[in-house]
């Protein structure tokens, strides 16, 4: 198998060629055992969304075509609750569900996702393939939800905003309308700084920025540029409040109809492929400060000590160190150290 290199014009021109007239919507080999839906809300140019389809290319050449792995990225299938309740009911089989919606219906989802928690990738993944990971995998099986091993990177999430409002300090998220993922966490702690969160659908929030509904939004910087936010959005803050990532989930059924050697065929190509989106996530954001600053957005850093005091001031940690329980509170704090 080719490997594709995750440059950042590699990925702009191999997510609408060949891989794309390949996989997306379309079937691989005609005369599949399994056909499996795969939905994902990134755009075709997205590393997730690439990695997604290399992994499935992989699985049909190992399994010799008895499973075949359709993504449809974009969206397609409808937004995160949507798919997320598709799964449930066993309409679509396989999603890339991110994290914090997947709170909603797993609460433990978001733990990872605390505010100001993670400093570094070294904690992150430290966490998720190990504690905190098995603490969040355990929660997820337990509404009949199958996830595979890895989970996935979105990254460090980052707060954008109109032209109207440059965010530097804790005083400048004052009555701010910002859009949040459908998410008790984010709305807490935009809530706790003083903002106006907003739950939005990830496939409509460039409509919500282009009409005024919302000021901003916080996304990973994959994000920012794949979804052209830039061409809505004029500031950004790099804040790294949170980390983010995507959990690869299957309908109960559909996982269990499968044979032992080909749901290890599936584990193994895509917590393989996962390993790999992360690198050329940290590949991709090491360029694209650069080209969302030529595409006209400017970037500041503000000083993550303020936000954290806001956040100890406004109860936010004590509140989800409750919601969460001690036994997981103390599994996240074994990597990022004492939160409250």
């Amino acid at each position: 198998m080719k490997t594709i290199k995750m440059t950042r014009r590699g990925l702009l021109g191999t997510g609408s060629g060949a891989l794309a007239a390949t996989l997306f919507g379309k079937r691989v080999l005609a005369a599949a055992e399994f056909e499996f839906k795969l939905g994902v809300d990134t755009p075709e140019t997205h590393p997730l969304t690439i990695r997604l389809v290399e992994a499935a290319r992989d699985v049909a050449a190992r399994s010799s075509g008895r499973v075949n792995i359709t993504v449809f990225p974009n969206s397609q299938l409808g937004g995160d609750p949507e798919m997320l309740s598709q799964v449930r009911a066993g309409g679509i089989e396989l999603m890339a569900a991110p994290s914090l919606t997947l709170s909603i219906l797993v609460p433990l989802s978001g733990l990872p996702s605390i505010g100001f928690a993670f400093q570094s990738y070294d904690q992150v993944w430290a966490a998720m393939d190990g504690g905190v990971g098995d603490t969040v995998r355990e929660a997820i099986a337990r509404t009949g939800l199958v996830p595979l091993k890895k989970v996935w990177d979105n990254g460090f999430r980052q707060i954008t905003s109109s032209s109207s409002r440059q965010l530097g300090s804790v005083d400048d998220l004052k009555g701010f309308k910002i859009r949040v993922p459908v998410t008790a966490l984010l709305t807490s702690l935009f809530s706790g700084l003083g903002a106006l969160p907003s739950s939005i659908s990830y496939s409509e929030l460039y409509s919500a920025l282009q009409t005024h509904i919302v000021e901003g939004q916080e996304n990973p910087l994959a994000q920012v540029s794949t979804g052209k936010l830039y061409e809505v959005q004029k500031y950004c803050a790099l804040s790294n409040h949170c980390w983010s990532g995507y959990w690869i989930i299957g309908s109960r059924r559909a996982m269990a109809s499968l044979p032992p050697d080909l749901l290890e065929i599936i584990n193994t190509a895509f917590d393989t492929a996962a390993m790999k989106e992360r690198a050329d996530l940290v590949e991709m954001d090491r360029s694209l400060q650069a080209e969302l600053t030529e595409k006209g957005m400017t970037f500041n850093k503000p000083d993550p000590v303020q936000f954290r005091a806001a956040l100890v001031k406004a109860g936010f940690y004590t509140q989800w160190q409750k919601t969460y329980g001690a036994d997981a509170w103390a599994a996240l704090e074994k990597y990022t150290g004492k939160l409250t």
